[in-house]
């Protein structure tokens, strides 16, 4: 059974129905689920860069490639500078993927 059984029409005018569908967009959320957001004191933040998810997941694994390689060298006593430097500089590019994802400004296409 729901647990949201009232229901509320509202009207809005053009401008106003435009900007809704505007937010629900960009949130990625229902225009239901982005008006209880907005009811409960949330403002959505905007979906991220399509990308991002899958830069997220390369920094895991880099992550866990360092991890790694700090487990091998405590074990040793022996530290592979040459694969600790490629998984740095791995690194060092996401971040950098990231930070142009998130910061760079997109071509505005207009519909």
């Amino acid at each position: 059974m729901r647990t949201r059984n009232i229901k509320i029409m509202v009207r809005l005018n053009e401008k106003e129905r435009n900007h809704l569908v505007r937010q629900v967009k960009q949130s990625g959320l229902s225009q239901e689920a982005l008006v209880r957001s907005l009811i409960i004191g949330y403002i959505p933040k905007p979906l991220p860069p399509l990308d991002y998810h899958a830069l997220i997941r390369e920094l895991h694994a880099i992550g866990n490639n360092l991890n790694q390689l700090a487990v091998k060298a405590h074990a040793t006593g022996h530290l592979d500078r040459e694969v600790f430097q490629q998984e740095v500089d791995q690194l060092r590019r996401v971040v950098l993927q990231i930070q142009k994802a998130v910061t760079e400004p997109e071509l505005r296409i207009e519909q």
